[in-house]
């Protein structure tokens, strides 16, 4: 059974987790505490700072296996993250042997994370939102699971230029869509904090903040082409997503 952990229980059991598993969270937790070079985004860095989020640990997001295990996990994160905090995300760390990091480019990253996200998406016992277009070119569409909607962050060993996106180990951060309304519904304070994160996010990558990245709903944004950055200025011209997505994908900007 997969494990979900919050901060205190990773520290608390460390010594029962893999020396892969130590290192990730260590790695994750000196970016998020990092004070020279703050992380660009402030409500991650709050989400840590007060315990709202949840970690997990899956195998090589290669195998099929894995696949099981993320829709497991998302099932339960799924019935529980309203009791974690206004900050809620749920951060996956992935087993990334040395053979995958030294094979795999950015472009092969993102193939992994759209075969993943696919693949899991597959095994949802739910249908889904009846509210959310099934086509990722329209702007209100976003990945759901067990009913959820989620914005979904991959950081890579790939990624070198985009610091904000370059992680050692394969990793996911699944925030639901609720944390981010009740962020955005208080219209003054979340203009100053995204201003801020923009000024960071400039700070802190080696490249310019890339040109997808927009807000939820705006008729010119694309959630699906957030998930997965690049380290320039490119992004995928076709659809990944595909399991309620099927015709008309060449339609897709």
């Amino acid at each position: 059974m997969i494990q979900l952990y919050d901060k205190n229980s990773i520290q608390e059991n460390s010594a029962l987790l893999e020396e892969w598993e130590q290192s990730a969270f260590h790695l994750l937790a000196t970016k998020m505490t990092d004070r020279e070079k703050p992380f660009p985004c402030i409500p991650a860095h709050q989400g840590f700072m007060l315990n709202h989020l949840r970690y997990a640990f899956l195998g090589d997001p290669r195998a099929s296996a894995t696949h099981k295990d993320l829709a497991a996990l998302l099932k339960s994160y799924s019935e529980c993250s309203r009791q974690t905090g206004k900050h809620a995300s749920l951060i996956v760390f992935f087993k990334t042997p040395a053979d995958l990091v030294q094979t795999h480019n950015i472009k092969d990253y993102e193939r992994l994370f759209w075969s993943l996200l696919n693949g899991t998406s597959k095994l949802d016992e739910k249908e889904w939102p009846s509210h959310i277009p099934p086509n990722p070119a329209h702007h209100a569409w976003e990945f759901c699971f067990h009913q959820e909607q989620y914005f979904v962050y991959c950081a890579t060993p790939g990624h070198v230029m985009r610091k904000s996106r370059s992680f050692p180990f394969f990793m996911l951060a699944i925030t639901p869509r609720w944390v981010l309304e009740e962020f955005s519904a208080a219209v003054k304070t979340a203009s100053k904090v995204k201003q801020s994160i923009r000024e960071r996010l400039t700070a802190y990558d080696e490249v310019p903040p890339h040109s997808d990245l927009k807000w939820y709903g705006q008729s010119d944004n694309y959630e699906w082409k957030q998930y997965f950055l690049t380290d320039d200025d490119t992004s995928s011209s076709s659809c990944p997503f595909a399991r309620y997505w099927k015709a008309n994908q060449d339609n897709c900007p």
